[in-house]
C-alpha cells in the first residue's frame, strides 16, 4: 500500500516568497512550488495532503498555543496518515520540537519537524532535501517520537538546540547521538529509538497552560536585585542557565538569599549549563553545592529549550511542587540522562 504523510505548514523561511521587503510568507506559495517538484510524486515517495496554516508564521511569534494548535492538528488526522512533517521556521524550531515531545504522549508514529535556511524558491536551497528526507522518514520508518531532522541528521525533538544561524547544519544534539544519519543511504541507529508504546497505547494531547516559567542566563557581577525582580511572584519556576557543570557565584550571600528565598516559597529553579554539551553536576564544585543549598535543582543535561517546555507541562499537569522536582529529575521522553 502507498503510504500517506501529512504535511502541517505553519510558515517559516522554507515556503517564503521573496518580496521587495526581504522572504516574507505567503499564503499558498509553498504548496504551489512543491506541485513543481516531479519527484514528489514519483516512487518511492508517499502520497501527501499539504494543510497550510492562518496565518503562515514566522517562528519567532510561535507561543505555547501554537503549540497546542499543531498538536491537536497531529491527533484530529491521527488514523488517518502514516506519519506527520511539521514544517517550521528555524528559530524556534527546538522549542516547538521538544514541546510537542511531551504534549502527545502515547506516540506511535513519526513526527518530523523540519524547515530550510534558503526558501524552496530559491534555485540553490536546503529545503527540498529536508523535505523529501523528513516526507520519506515519516511514511518509511516506524519512529514513535517527534523528531528533528536538519542537513543530514535525524535527531530527538527535545534533544535538539540551533547552533547556527547561516549554516545548511543548522540544528545538533548536543547531550545524545542523532537517531539517523542521511547520506546515500538513510542510516538510522535503532538503538537510540525509543521502543514502540503498547498496541493498546493511545494518543493524548497533554495541552500547555500559561504556567508562569522563565529562564534566566547568569553573568559576572550578576546583582541580587536583577535576580529578586526576577524571581518574584507570580513566577512558579525558572530554567538558570549557570556556568560550567552548574556553578555560580558563592561569595555572594545575597545572591544565594535571592534563590532560597524563592525555592522557600515553591519557585522550582532548574540549573542548566551555559554550555553547549555537558551536563550539570552540583557537587562537583563549592559553587555549585551552594546553589544546591539555596534549593536549586539539576537540570543534567537538559537543554533550555527542553528544560522550559518539561516545566510547562508538569505545571500544566496540576502537580504538586516536590513531584514537579522529581519528575523534572525524572527521563519521560529521552529528554535527559541522570549518571
Amino acid at each position: 500500500m502507498t503510504k500517506r504523510v501529512y504535511i502541517a505548514n505553519t510558515g517559516g523561511t522554507i515556503g517564503m516568497k521573496k518580496t521587495a521587503n526581504g522572504y516574507a510568507p505567503a499564503p499558498g506559495h509553498l504548496a504551489e512550488r512543491m506541485a513543481q517538484i516531479s519527484t514528489l510524486t514519483s516512487p518511492p515517495m508517499p502520497k501527501y495532503d499539504v494543510h497550510e496554516y492562518d496565518p503562515l508564521l514566522d517562528s519567532a511569534n510561535m507561543t505555547p498555543k501554537d503549540w497546542l494548535k499543531i498538536a491537536q492538528d497531529i491527533a484530529d488526522r491521527y488514523d488517518d496518515y502514516d506519519g506527520f512533517v511539521v514544517l517550521h521556521g528555524t528559530d524556534t524550531m527546538a522549542y516547538t520540537a521538544s514541546a510537542l515531545s511531551f504534549m502527545l504522549e502515547g506516540l506511535r508514529k513519526p513526527v518530523i519537524l523540519t524547515g530550510s535556511q534558503i526558501p524552496l524558491c530559491e534555485a540553490r536551497n536546503d529545503a527540498r532535501e529536508n523535505l523529501i528526507t523528513a516526507m520519506i522518514v515519516a511514511a518509511e520508518y516506524p519512529i514513535p517520537e517527534v523528531c528533528l531532522y536538519f542537513g543530514d541528521k535525524l535527531m530527538r525533538g527535545c534533544r535538539t538546540v540551533k547552533v547556527n544561524a547561516n549554516s545548511f547544519d543548522a540544528f545538533d544534539s548536543p547531550n545524545f547521538p542523532p537517531l539517523g544519519k542521511v547520506g546515500i543511504n538513510i542510516e538510522l541507529n535503532w538503538g537510540a529509538i525509543r521502543p514502540l508504546p503498547s498496541l493498546s497505547t493511545s494518543l493524548t494531547i497533554n495541552p500547555l497552560n500559561g504556567s508562569r516559567i522563565s529562564a534566566f542566563r547568569l553573568f559576572p557581577g550578576i546583582s541580587a536585585e536583577i535576580v529578586r525582580h526576577v524571581l518574584r511572584p507570580p513566577l512558579k519556576g525558572l530554567v538558570l542557565e549557570a556556568y560550567g557543570v552548574g556553578n555560580g557565584p558563592d561569595h555572594d550571600q545575597d545572591f544565594l538569599a535571592a534563590l532560597k528565598e524563592a525555592t522557600q516559597r515553591g519557585v522550582i529553579i532548574v540549573d542548566c549549563t551555559q554550555c553547549f554539551s555537558g551536563r550539570v553536576d552540583l557537587n562537583d564544585y563549592a559553587t555549585g553545592n551552594a546553589l544546591a543549598a539555596a534549593g536549586v535543582i539539576s537540570g543534567y543535561d537538559l537543554t533550555v529549550e527542553a528544560a522550559l517546555a518539561k516545566l510547562f507541562y508538569l505545571f500544566s499537569q496540576d502537580l504538586p511542587s516536590e513531584t514537579v522536582k522529581s519528575l523534572m529529575q525524572t527521563d519521560l521522553r529521552g529528554e535527559l540522562t541522570r549518571p
